[in-house]
């Protein structure tokens, strides 16, 4: 496969960052997610076969091919994302042909910013430019999400799928993951700036117990339904109504499902506060989600608490929680823009002298979703 040929068609598919409104996409509640600057880039050309793929990862300079008439999961992870969304395409359109794609990222891998969903979204988005398959924004949405479930094997939400493709510039989506209505909410929040920080750890339980979480979720719903069977899924339970199940439910469950409950009232507190530029209370509000995330949903981990408690040592940072899955990955935090570079420098003296890890730091720019570059 020649690599540095000409291409047909160039597509950046952005990874993204959640405000606020985690582990609740799975649960049917709400989520504020965008898009940011960094991305995947993808370059496509048709190669004249009616069935032969190839793909090419930049990054890892390694390439495969595949055969669109035998599509079937792989043991490399990596090409199941990709083959997860070609079966995905395949069960709705029968347009596709052969192709070339190559790929180039510069999201970093690992940190929660979800570099799968823009693999998975970007990938789809161009083949149905390519091919002409007609296929609208949200069934590529949900053909990213299902190449997740059925290929990859994490039982994800639609969130980082959502994020990826329909994002706006300058904005956040407050997306009802019940409905799928949203709303873009605009995210003026000078003078801070959105500050990611590596932990540059990954303890390797996100994706199984990732599933564990979410059957500890549908299981309280399991007990609360008896009595209220108008519940489907924690979205339809009010913290007075949880309440009443203290002591039917383990205190594990019983604290899974607090948390859910409780940061669905959060995520929409929090849009409340941006639309009436109360940025102090979007920061209070991420503390008391990384609390809940930490504490009662438990998906922090060391160093991700380590990071948070140091961020409230300074008034120029406003709020701070873990981001994405958690077991690893980044902190997001709200920082004042004339402090960014040297609690970036505070904050990574301290990690490394706690942890012996070396912080990675970088910005982060809600920016649009999954593109068409102009050549």
């Amino acid at each position: 496969m020649d690599v540095n040929g000409k291409y047909d068609l160039i597509i950046d598919s952005p990874g993204r960052i959640n405000i606020i409104g985690e582990h609740t996409d799975y649960n049917n509640g709400f989520v504020l997610p965008t898009a940011i600057d960094k991305k995947i880039k993808f370059k496509f050309r048709k190669n004249d076969s009616l069935n032969i793929c190839n793909v090419h990862s930049a990054n890892f300079n390694t390439s495969f091919s595949f055969d669109l008439n035998t599509v079937k999961p792989s043991e490399h992870q990596w090409e199941n994302y990709i083959l997860g969304v070609i079966d995905g395409i395949q069960k709705v359109s029968d347009k596709l042909q052969g192709f070339d794609c190559v790929l180039d990222s510069d999201i970093p891998v690992g940190s929660g910013i979800s570099s799968s969903a823009a693999l998975e979204c970007g990938l789809a988005f161009g083949l149905n430019e390519l091919f002409k398959l007609g296929l609208s924004k949200l069934t590529l949405v949900e053909i990213g999400q299902m190449a997740e479930h059925n290929y990859v094997g994490t039982k994800c939400g639609i969130m980082d799928q959502f994020a990826s493709v329909m994002s706006k510039e300058g904005h956040v989506i407050l997306l009802d993951c019940q409905s799928l209505e949203f709303e873009y909410v605009p995210i003026k929040i000078e003078p801070y700036k959105i500050l990611l920080l590596n932990t540059n750890v990954s303890h390797n339980l996100a994706s199984g117990e990732y599933n564990i979480r979410r059957k500890q979720c549908e299981d309280g719903v399991a007990v609360i339904k008896k009595k209220y069977p108008k519940v489907n899924s924690l979205r339809d339970v009010s913290p007075e109504m949880l309440a009443e199940f203290k002591n039917e439910l383990d205190t594990v469950t019983f604290n899974r499902c607090s948390y859910v409950v409780d940061e669905k009232v959060r995520v929409l507190d929090t849009v409340k506060a941006l639309k009436n530029n109360e940025l102090k209370v979007v920061g209070e509000n991420m503390y008391q989600t990384h609390d809940g995330l930490s504490k009662l949903y438990e998906v922090s981990c060391p160093e991700l608490d380590f990071l948070v408690d140091f961020s409230k040592n300074f008034n120029q940072v406003i709020g701070a929680r873990v981001m994405g899955g958690g077991f690893g990955g980044c902190t997001i935090n709200i920082v004042h823009k004339d402090f960014i570079e040297q609690f970036t420098e505070e904050a990574s003296k301290a990690y490394f002298e706690q942890f012996n890890i070396k912080l990675t730091a970088f910005e982060a720019m809600p920016s649009e979703g999954t593109s068409i570059v102009n050549n």
